[in-house]
Parts: C-alpha cells; structure tokens; sequence
C-alpha cells in the first residue's frame, strides 16, 4: 500500500502544466477616408499658394531683364528676385524689418514715370538735394568725379546731350516732351539739383541707356525694390530661330524649354547682384 501511494504521488507531480492563452492580436487601424486626403490635400496646395501671393505682394517679385541698359553688370536674359521691403520706410514695420535707405549707387527696380505700368531697373547716381552734371561722358556728383568702375562706355562718337547733361546744346529725338520742358527749371550754375523725394538714375551701359537724363526723376514712390539674386541667365535665342515660331507665347516657351541646355548661362545663376 505504502508503495502504490508513492507511485501515486510521483505521477501527480509529474501532470503537465496548463500554457497561458495568446494575447488577442490587436485591430486594425482605421483607413482613412478619401475625402479626408483630398481635404489636406487642398489646404496643402491652398496654403502654398497664400504663401507664394503674400511674398510676391509684399516680399519679393521675380522681373527680367529686357534690354542691354544695364550691362555689363546685368544682360539681356537675367531673371532677378527683387527685394520689395528692402527701402520701406517709418511706421511699426520700420523699427522691426530691417529697412534701409536709398543710397547712390544702388540698382533698383521702379514704376517708370511715363508709363507706371512699365518696370525699368537702373542704378541710383543722384540723391535728393545732389548737384548733378556729365562732361563728356564723365559723372560729377556735387562738383566730385564720381568712380564708376561699372560704367560701360561703348559708343566712339560724343553726343553732347547724352555726355554733357544738363548742358546740351540741341534736343535729342529720344527726349520726352515733358521733360524737355522741365529740366531747364532744374539747373543751377550749370548743375542739374535733384528735388526732394526724387532720384536720378542713370543705366550701366551708358550709351545705350534711355534713363533721367531722357525722362526725368523717379519720384520715391515710384521705387519697387531692390534686386538682390540672379536666379535664372538665359542666353536670348537667335532671332531667326523666333521669328520661325508664330506669336503663340506657349509656342516660343516650347522652344525656350527644349533648347534650355544651350541657351543656360549656367555661371550666372543663383548669383547675388552686386
């Protein structure tokens, strides 16, 4: 008896244990509906293009370069981002952005008198209150010679209203009426003085510019910015090669686009205008 009862024992010790239960594998996450995607989507988009219209309005605007005034310093086929708050002036924004004035020497972008809705870009030679006069073809500022190491002198014959404003000695065909008619009022002892609240401007390429000395001043307000990065140089394609294409602009961008290789001024892109 005492034998079967340790037998007994050994067998009931022996008894497997019970294993414990898998945890229930958890549910899948919801998918997302459709609409809620293509709403994110949309403000996604919605919110890039608020962003892109307030910089333009208020920041920055793209502009090219459309004809020879400005170079060598700026060519034909540069496309520049002008820095719109760079001259603002007084009130809250004034103490927080760092604002600046106009200084000579300056290129800026501007409301073309004449025709506001024109955009000219040129350099800043004449302050308000400065004393002004060229002789052949040299800039004096308040009765100093002025260094232009930018200045670009092409043409070999002397023109003596373009070289020795104010004092001209006939009307050049390019001069406005309007000016023609003002700028006399404008001289003193034989020096153009520049008003308060306006800027005389000339171009780079000194011979081939139409600038102050053919239209007038360009009044504070008139100033759009600052440019202050070459982010696209391309070469203009022959003309031959456009006046093949029709006047459909889409047309002209295709050939723009599939020539953009060759036409790419590469060492001139993504720099800072000087």
């Amino acid at each position: 008896m005492m034998m079967e009862e340790e037998v007994k024992v050994e067998v009931e010790t022996a008894a497997p244990q019970p294993q414990p239960q898998a945890a229930p594998a958890a549910p899948a996450a919801p998918r997302e509906p459709v609409s809620t995607v293509l709403a994110d989507t949309v403000q996604f988009l919605a919110s890039t293009i608020v962003i892109a219209i307030f910089v333009i309005v208020f920041l920055a605007q793209a502009f090219q370069i459309p004809s020879e005034s400005m170079e060598e310093t700026l060519l034909v086929g540069d496309y520049l981002l002008v820095d719109k708050v760079h001259y603002g002036e007084g009130g809250l924004w004034g103490k927080i952005l760092p604002y600046d004035s106009v200084r000579r020497g300056d290129i800026i972008v501007f409301k073309w008198p004449i025709k506001p809705g024109n955009h000219f870009v040129k350099r800043v030679i004449g302050l308000p209150g400065d004393r002004l006069r060229m002789l052949r073809g040299r800039v004096f500022v308040n009765g100093q010679p002025l260094n232009e190491p930018y200045a670009d002198f092409r043409a070999r014959n002397h023109d003596f209203y373009r070289d020795d404003f104010p004092n001209v000695r006939y009307r050049s065909q390019q001069v406005s009426d309007a000016w023609w008619d003002e700028f006399p009022g404008f001289i003193r002892n034989g020096e153009l003085v520049v008003p308060t609240g306006h800027y005389f401007v000339l171009g780079d390429n000194r011979d081939q510019s139409l600038d102050s000395r053919y239209w007038g001043f360009v009044p504070r307000e008139n100033i759009v910015g600052k440019p202050f990065l070459i982010y696209l140089s391309l070469e203009p394609p022959a003309p031959e090669a456009m006046a093949a294409r029709t006047n459909d602009k889409m047309e002209r961008f295709g050939y723009v686009l599939v020539n953009l290789t060759g036409l790419a001024r590469w060492n001139r892109m993504m720099r800072v205008v000087p």
